[in-house]
């Protein structure tokens, strides 16, 4: 096992404010990185966002009190939504409005107001925060459009604004930004039409990168009978982040759940330090982050280069810090209500209660899917089942209660009861559908249930009779109107639990490992250098040796002892394959001596301008279970781990997993259970048993060479034969940017 003494060594990236610094949120300059300091938890900051989201005074830059305009509608939110705050509106058009002293400029202003809100043209927003600064102001909500989603002239002028921010001190949230809404203190500063209903209060902070989704989002939730208790649009980010806005969120009692939609990442360390505070209050986090099927993927010459791709990336890193990822809007809603009405299951496996065999096949199918175990029940629990629901049903697993339950709704409240105390269940489905006629018993029968169970459970109710839905909601009974749906919010409760037992457990790092940018584009490493750099970090590898021509290869051959590999060296030809230029198996020197010449005949015809050092000559391995192990140092979260099966497997299944370097010996684990093929590294289909304690301690020596290596920007090892012994790579590629 890989050692360190207990110390991660790696170069921090840290994202400071910009005001501290000058630089942008997410500056990749290699020598800005040992000096940045974070400052999302300095006091300035703290207090700053503490203004923006608990404010005693709002000042509204260019207020009117006509409700129907955009500026006007904060000023007529906040006064019918009884914010208890003080409102000074500022309009040199008016003296006042509804009552309310209105002022002709910040100057003029009787005190220092927490926050101000900007409703004012882009050109005169600079000026405005100018205004602000002096007064001491210590954020401001931009509404104002025009700047960096208006292309390079909107960028220029988003860059002044922060820059005028910076010198003033002043925080800003935004530009081109609807606002937000602290529902607890009737705090709608937002000109969005969400609020022409006044906005339900709930145990939710949502934060949206995006105005027009985040408040779709917010209205769906509403429809449903959800409240958020807080709701922010970060608009530009030009400064303040969904990030942050959300650790800051974290910290009230009031609230049992992060959510959040985001297009992009400007400060991925805030993201990890909010998941770690999430696992620390057991308030957990779901994001809906758009990007899942990139459009592009950049042409790569390894394999862990061409898979990993931005969505990829970020999936790993959010399962590894666990971080709930959601695929839609409904998914998000689904999952933030359980999150906010239900116990954590301790496990993964599920109970099915259902009078319909077809939704009882449709939801244990969905449950295999994603990992979830629908154990048979024990015989004790099934003899207790037959004693409580009627001689046609089936007490196994699903439970199938039948339609009797409807005239004698005792049957459901002891079924459920009976299967959530069998010691291999932890959560429950209850299935049904319509039930008109019954709506009183069945809400009574819930109901009962949430008082009396200790592990969770979740209703699926198709097809609802009107009202039935906000009852039990109001009890805060979870309820999801699809099958299939119903198990994934299992699911991701299930795995949330999981990640934060093995994160209290072991907590991941949060700084990131350095990331570089060079304008050198890497370069392939001659294959004998990067053996001997894999070797000193534990990595197993082939033997190798270089020869020039067959009579050099002939004699290494008899030294390292037949049957022997020649593959091709040249820093041309990273493919040596697909440029006829490996050949396995050869048993003889004059076997040797033939295929040195083929092969560097073939290389030569394949790529005439490419540079030949020769040919590697290698001890043919004993065969095993054909994995890949590879790195690549990803641009947002550096140096990322990829394993799966390797070989002709990889081109094929594609069936791979991600974590973010350093990993643990929990992360791998964690890597080796979200794999299809996992069954296989096992010794399933005749493959033999793969050695997993050593796969383990090798990828988290290619973790830690990463971490030590930050010139090096790849690494493929391809394949690896591993079984029951061990494991070693037979080929590998290395790139690199440092300049030779």
């Amino acid at each position: 096992m890989l050692s360190r003494d207990g110390a991660l060594r790696y170069v921090a990236l840290t994202a400071a404010h910009p005001s501290q610094t000058g630089r942008p949120l997410y500056d990749r300059s290699p020598q800005s990185h040992p000096k940045m300091l974070n400052s999302d938890s300095s006091d300035s900051s703290k207090t700053a966002l503490h203004a923006l989201l608990r404010p005693e005074s709002i000042a509204i830059i260019g207020a009117t009190g006509d409700s129907n305009k955009l500026n006007g509608r904060p000023f007529h939110y906040l006064r019918r939504d009884g914010y208890t705050g003080r409102i000074y509106p500022v309009n040199p058009k008016y003296d006042e409005l509804d009552g309310i002293p209105c002022f002709p400029d910040v100057d003029s202003l009787p005190e220092t107001p927490d926050l101000a809100i900007i409703i004012v043209a882009a050109r005169r927003v600079i000026a405005t925060v100018e205004a602000l600064g002096r007064k001491g102001v210590p954020v401001a909500v931009i509404f104002s459009a025009g700047f960096g989603e208006m292309g390079e002239e909107g960028q220029r002028l988003e860059s002044e604004l922060l820059e005028t921010a910076r010198k003033n001190g002043i925080r800003i949230c935004g530009p081109n930004n609807l606002g937000l809404i602290n529902a607890f203190e009737g705090m709608t500063a937002t000109f969005s039409q969400y609020a022409y209903e006044p906005p339900v209060t709930g145990p939710v902070a949502f934060a949206s990168q995006s105005g027009a989704f985040g408040t779709g989002i917010a209205a769906l939730a509403r429809s449903q009978g959800a409240g958020f208790g807080y709701f922010v649009n970060t608009g530009n980010e030009a400064d303040i982040t969904l990030t942050e806005v959300l650790e800051e969120l974290l910290d009230d009692d009031r609230i049992k759940v992060a959510a959040a939609y985001l297009e992009g990442l400007k400060n991925p360390e805030s993201l990890l330090r909010l998941a770690a505070k999430s696992i620390q209050l057991n308030k957990p986090l779901v994001v809906t982050k758009v990007g899942r099927n990139e459009a592009g993927v950049r042409a790569a010459a390894s394999h862990t280069g061409a898979l990993a791709g931005e969505d990829a990336v970020f999936d790993a890193v959010a399962r590894q810090h666990g971080i709930v990822r959601a695929n839609n809007e409904q998914h998000l809603l689904d999952l933030v209500s359980a999150f906010s009405t239900c116990r954590i299951p301790e496990g993964r496996g599920v109970a099915i209660i259902t009078q319909s065999g077809g939704a009882a096949a449709l939801m244990a199918d969905r449950a295999e899917e994603l990992g979830l175990d629908v154990p048979v029940l024990s015989e004790n629990t099934q003899a207790r089942l037959r004693e409580v629901i009627p001689p046609f049903g089936m007490p196994g697993n699903p439970v199938d209660l039948t339609a009797q339950f409807i005239a004698e709704p005792d049957i459901l409240t002891r079924s459920v009861t009976i299967a959530l105390e069998d010691p291999a269940v932890h959560a429950a489905v209850i299935w049904f559908q319509l039930m008109h006629g019954f709506v009183d018993e069945l809400v009574e029968v819930l109901i009962e249930l949430k008082r009396t169970v200790t592990k969770p459970f979740v209703v699926c109710w198709l097809a609802a009779p009107p009202g039935a839905l906000d009852r039990i909601r109001d009890e805060g009974i979870c309820v999801i109107g699809a099958t299939e749906p119903a198990i994934d919010i299992i699911s991701g409760m299930a795995s949330y639990g999981e990640a934060r037992q093995r994160l209290l457990e072991e907590p991941r790092p949060i700084e990131l490992a350095h990331v570089v940018t060079d304008d050198n584009l890497p370069v392939p490493v001659p294959s004998l250098h990067a053996r001997n750099l894999l070797v000193k970090a534990d990595m197993p590898l082939v033997a190798a040796e270089l020869a020039s021509n067959g009579e050099e290869a002939a004699a290494l051959g008899a030294k390292l002892g037949w049957p022997i590999a020649l593959k091709i060296e040249s820093p041309d030809i990273l493919h040596k394959s697909d440029a006829g230029g490996v050949q396995l198996g050869l048993t003889t020197e004059e076997e040797v001596r033939s295929a040195t010449d083929e092969i560097l005949a073939s290389a030569a015809q394949h790529s005439p301008n490419a540079h030949i050092d020769g040919v590697l000559v290698q001890p043919m391995a004993a065969p095993g279970t054909e994995l890949v192990l590879g790195m690549r140092r990803d641009p947002i979260f550096g140096p990322i781990i990829m394993f799966g099966l390797g070989g002709v497997f990889i081109e094929t299944l594609k069936d791979v997993a991600f974590g973010r370097a350093p990993l643990t010996k929990s992360d791998v684990s964690q890597m080796i259970a979200t794999l299809k093929c996992k069954a296989l590294l096992d010794g399933a289909r005749g493959l033999p048993s793969v050695n997993q304690e050593v796969l383990s301690d090798a990828l988290i020596a290619l973790s830690y060479f990463a971490v030590d290596h930050p010139e090096i920007s790849e690494v493929d090892l391809n394949p690896v034969f591993a079984n029951a012994d061990g494991l070693i790579a037979v080929d590998w590629m290395v790139l690199s940017t440092e300049k030779r």
